[in-house]
């Protein structure tokens, strides 16, 4: 029989009460709010907790406070990316993030989704992975819903809402976002 932790990262319903959820979203919770709160001169202390926070890539992640998160265990980094200040990702499911990519200031990603059903809805939720390539740029304030993927070298335009996958190469746009054009050289 499966956990609650491995039902909720295989995107099955799950109950949020679990006492080992509870306990993994209070130890993120701890973790961001050390990182959100140290200063500019503990930049040692923040790659620590950086590193304890994140699945892979704490070591590289730039990091502009404040940064919420559910889990963080969830949330899997390539190589040197940016969040500006006020990101939130709920990583309910996984989040696959690749190398380069940037976030302006209060993007969120949200891996998590709740039953239609009100009666379900009161005991359980479930979820939807996201994954972004690499060097993929997401404006200031956009939004990313579960389930959807970003191709690589993409831009993601400032406030879009990001219901469906974006593919490699272009520049979107809007709520919903859509593809605007393709980027060239």
């Amino acid at each position: 029989m499966k956990t609650a932790y491995q039902k909720m990262v295989a995107g099955d319903l799950y109950h949020p009460t679990d006492p080992q959820l509870v306990a993994a979203r209070a130890r993120a919770r701890d973790l961001c709010w050390a990182l959100n709160a140290a200063g500019e001169a503990e930049q040692e202390r923040q790659r620590q907790m950086l590193c304890e926070l994140f699945a892979s890539g704490g070591d590289s992640v730039i990091m502009q406070p404040p940064f919420y998160c559910d889990y963080g265990s969830n949330i899997e980094l390539g190589e040197r990316v940016f969040f500006n200040f006020n990101c939130v990702v709920l990583d309910v499911c996984p989040v696959q993030i690749g190398s380069f990519t940037l976030f302006g200031p209060a993007v969120q990603i949200y891996t998590a989704m709740h039953p239609l059903n009100a009666e379900q809805r009161r005991q359980a939720e479930y979820g939807k992975p996201v994954k972004i390539g690499s060097d993929v740029w997401v404006g200031g304030g956009a939004i990313i819903l579960p389930g959807v993927q970003i191709g690589s070298r993409t831009v993601v335009g400032a406030g879009s809402v990001v219901t469906r996958d974006i593919p490699e190469g272009v520049f979107a746009a809007g709520n919903p976002c859509r593809v605007v054009r393709e980027i060239t050289e």
